[in-house]
């Protein structure tokens, strides 16, 4: 599942190869996520072990831009809109799509480019917890 990491920080191939992954994730559980014999509840939970899981796979280091942050975020509401199917109109009886506030709705979770963000500050955190063992073991008598 490796990443791509480049010195000019150049992120954007790797979050589209990110998201092409994820989509191949969901062609695989497609079956399985259009059934009507699953809950939703089980549903959310594949999506999130199985499609969530690759698309976030090495986000710590990524540096979203706004037209990223976007993309991740289209990406996900696509992969909802696809679970949860499209519901029939009560007045009109015609079929249409959900709305970004019924999927919230449907699926209470936080924002995915929270998720992200999230992760990049607690990386950052481990990474500078790090820079002080090393600090502390050459204090003590350590080679670095």
């Amino acid at each position: 599942m490796g990443t791509t990491l480049t010195n000019q920080n150049y992120i954007q191939k790797e979050i589209k190869s990110r998201l092409k992954s994820g989509n191949a994730s969901y062609r695989s559980v497609q079956n399985l996520l259009s059934s009507s014999l699953l809950y939703y509840n089980m549903k959310i939970k594949i999506h999130r072990i199985k499609i969530l899981s690759v698309v976030l796979y090495g986000c710590e280091t990524w540096s979203l831009t706004f037209k990223e942050e976007r993309g991740v975020r289209v990406f996900k509401k696509i992969m909802l809109r696809r679970i949860f199917r499209p519901k029939r109109d009560e007045v009109t009886g015609e079929w249409r799509k959900l709305h970004n506030e019924e999927l919230n709705d449907l699926y209470c979770s936080p924002n995915i480019v929270r998720v992200i963000k999230l992760r990049i500050m607690r990386w950052a955190g481990h990474v500078e917890r790090v820079g002080y063992m090393k600090d502390a073991y050459s204090f003590f008598g350590g080679e670095t």
